[in-house]
């Protein structure tokens, strides 16, 4: 049975639906509805408890819900709340899909930290398939690429989407994923289009439950991904989180906390349990 969500954990953040012609890819389209957003060169916490509340959190200022237009499917929930004595955000998709986003400017940051955990993992993921395309966690950033670094097939496809798109969309974006059977370090092309790569950091030996904390090098796993298009880092556009199923049908359920730059003015990742709950 499905536990109901309460009121006071269900985000107060900003639906917006994002334009993505051409392909389904929903993370190229991101930072489109992004960019109307105010940004910041680090965004703030991504979950924080609630001054004066015990027991409570909420998804920090500056993230908004991306969604597709005449998006058909339910949108992935998004909530806050304090797991193993810390804020955490809850990733519950049931046949779903939608992104949390925060814009960004200025360079690339060195290093992301965060933690996570998959309480219930969806089997039915296959990141190298379009019917697959799904993962209980997600952690991307968009990249300002210079268009002149696709490759010509690919960068006619982007400049006709541009065109019919109020902004930009993003020319690469790196996600780290919670697959499934793919190979641990794996980089993934997205089904629906080479501007998503994945670099797959935890799958099915993974211990449902569990607590993973990750640290990476933004910049090496940046050129590991699109090293065949820029042997440079450009700047970040955004930051995204995201959980979905639409394309299995199934659900999924996992949390991510800690969040964080490193050396960005961010507060401190807190100290996460090794064990879950």
């Amino acid at each position: 049975m499905k536990r109901p969500v309460p009121s006071h954990r269900r985000p107060a953040v900003a639906k917006t639906r994002v334009a993505c012609p051409g392909w389904r890819a929903g993370f190229v389209a991101a930072a489109l509805a992004l960019a109307a957003a105010a940004q910041a060169a680090a965004p703030g916490p991504l979950v924080q408890a609630v001054p004066g509340a015990s027991g409570r959190a909420e998804i920090g200022p500056g993230w908004r819900l991306l969604t597709l237009p005449q998006q058909k499917p339910p949108v992935t929930r998004y909530s806050a709340e304090m797991l193993d004595g810390q804020p955490v955000l809850r990733i519950d998709a049931q046949a779903s899909y939608g992104n949390l986003g925060h814009a960004m400017t200025g360079p690339s940051p060195a290093q992301l930290r965060w933690s996570w955990r998959v309480d219930r993992p969806n089997p039915a993921t296959n990141l190298r398939s379009k019917a697959g395309d799904d993962s209980a966690a997600k952690v991307c950033i968009s990249f300002d690429l210079p268009l002149d670094s696709v490759p010509f097939f690919e960068r006619e496809l982007l400049r006709l989407a541009r065109t019919r798109s109020p902004e930009p969309l993003p020319a690469a974006t790196l996600c780290w994923v919670w697959g499934h059977a793919e190979a641990i370090g794996a980089v993934v092309p997205n089904a629906y289009s080479k501007r998503v790569r994945y670099i797959v950091l935890r799958g099915q030996g993974d211990s449902a439950g569990r607590w993973v904390s990750e640290t990476r090098d933004v910049h090496a796993d940046f050129l590991a991904a699109f090293g065949d298009e820029s042997t440079t880092v450009p700047p970040a556009v955004a930051l995204l989180v995201s959980g979905d199923a639409d394309n299995t049908g199934a659900s999924s359920l996992a949390y991510v906390a800690g969040l964080q730059f490193v050396g960005a003015a961010l507060p401190a990742a807190p100290a996460i349990p090794a064990a879950g709950r």
